[in-house]
This record gives structure tokens, sequence and C-alpha cells, in this order.
């Protein structure tokens, strides 16, 4: 089996709950999507905007000099062997920005929002280094960027609001500022602690199911209550254990789930819309 690995799925997914991990990537079965807030996601919108090409000392101190090249690039690694695990994965995901550094090097940065912890950027290490691995190791006719000399997370923590325009003008258009510290927290690249990172991840992959954990995922609690009525959710998973491992994606190599069309049930890619893989049944 060739795994595809999500660089989100890895960080957030995988430490939040095992079963529900296992589910998606080698089942298909999939938590409720529940996106983050939409704030965050605009703003971290309209900072790759604004720093795109600009120089990476100039927003902020802390960073190597160089200037912000890309952004929101899709990535995916070639197929990556691990030494004692039967399986292969492979990262597939999206950055936020890299820039080319006047070395001729890389740096992979994520935008955050919030203050910064330690305990958070060793959860966001394990992001980083998909993207570091993907792009450095491509697939055929996948970006490749490379060497990648420094990686880190760019945290933005609101500490002001302040209102632009006068409000007492009738009609007048009036618009609030949010303003805070930019601060760059560096992560030291580690390739082989992630590659057997990676062996965990896929030997629990191989292994069965991991049990359900009710006390820490909110997903497994719900189902549980919800199968000492119906049973439903735990007929379903055993089946899909049973059964013979879906069929892999003709264009992303990821699993597949059956669906239904009006053409009867055929095989769609887990990774929809992202990719728009389809097999016949």
């Amino acid at each position: 089996m060739n795994y595809r690995l999500s660089p989100s799925d890895l960080t957030f997914l995988y430490e939040g709950c095992k079963h529900c991990f296992v589910l998606k990537v080698k089942h298909g079965i999939t938590q409720p999507s529940i996106p983050l807030p939409s704030v965050f996601s605009i703003i971290a919108s309209l900072q790759k905007d604004y720093y795109s090409d600009k120089r990476t000392e100039d927003f902020c101190p802390g960073l190597p000099p160089g200037i912000v090249r890309h952004g929101e690039k899709f990535v995916r690694s070639d197929t990556i062997e691990i030494p004692g695990c039967e399986s292969t994965c492979f990262i597939s995901g999206r950055f936020d920005i890299v820039a080319e550094l006047d070395d001729g090097s890389f740096a992979v940065m994520d935008f955050k929002t919030g203050n910064p912890s330690e305990e958070k950027s060793n959860i966001y290490t394990r992001q980083l280094h998909a993207y570091v691995t993907a792009l450095e190791n491509p697939a055929p006719n996948a970006l490749k960027l490379s060497p990648i000399s420094r990686l880190g997370l760019l945290y933005f923590t609101p500490d002001k609001c302040e209102q632009v325009g006068d409000s007492t003008l009738r009609g007048a258009a009036t618009r609030q500022t949010i303003e805070g510290e930019m601060q760059w927290i560096e992560i030291e690249r580690n390739d082989s602690d992630f590659l057997s990172f990676l062996k965990d991840v896929v030997n629990l992959l191989d292994g069965p199911i991991p049990d359900p954990q009710p006390e820490r995922c909110d997903w497994c609690s719900y189902h549980i209550k919800k199968d000492s009525h119906t049973g439903s959710f735990s007929s379903r998973i055993n089946s899909k254990a049973g059964e013979q491992t879906s069929p892999t994606c003709p264009s992303c190599s990821g699993p597949m789930r059956l669906k239904t069309g009006m053409y009867g049930e055929f095989w769609s890619c887990t990774n929809y819309p992202a990719c728009k893989g389809t097999r016949n049944k």
C-alpha cells in the first residue's frame, strides 16, 4: 500500500485521534469537515498576498535575508520507502509561503495567528518537515525547491485595535485595523527524527485499526453513544476492516471511496476536490 499523507493530518489528526487518522488515510472514512474560523483563513490569505515578492528582513528582522517567491503552492513527494516497513507513503499538500534566500537556498514558512508556544511549535514541526520532504524529493512534474536551509513559523499576535476615518460624518466609511507583532519562530530541521516519525505512522496504518478514543475525540465519543442504540458505525468500521483495501487513485495514488452517481456506483478519490480521480466499480 502506498499511503497518501497530508501535512495537516500528520499535525492535527494524528495527534488528536489515531483511530480517526487510520480510518481516513487507509479506509477513506473521514470526520465531518470543521473548517477553521473564516477570519483566520482571511488573515492568512491577506498576509500571503501582501508579503509576496517582499524582502524577508523588511517585514521580520529575525528572518534570513531573501525574497518571498512562492505562495500557496501544491506539493507532492515521490514515493517514500522506509526501512523496516512493508508499505510506502507519499506527502501531498499545500504550503503557505517559501522565500528564496540570498545564498541560493530556500526557507519554508507557515503563517499562524495567536500566541506562540513551545508545545505548538513542536507539533507544527511535522507539518514543516513534510513540506521539506515533498519539495526536495518531488514526484515527477511536481514543484521542486532545493536545498531548504531554514524552516519556521511566522506568528501574528494581535495587540492593538484602531478605527480609521471619521465616524461622526454621515455616510462616511469607517474602517477598523488590527495591529500586532510579527514573530519568527525558527524550527530546527531534523530529517532523521521525521523519518522515524513516518515509520511510526506507516506501521500504525499497516496494523489493526486502533481503538476509538472517546476521552479525547468528540467524533469517537459521538459514535460510541450512537452505536449503543444502532450499532451502525461500528458495523461500518468492521465491514471496512474486513474488506479488501479500496483501489488507489489513478491520479494521486491516494485511497478512494465508493460513491453513487447518475450512472451507478463508482470509486472517487478521497482527496476530492483537490484531486478528481475516479475509477469504475
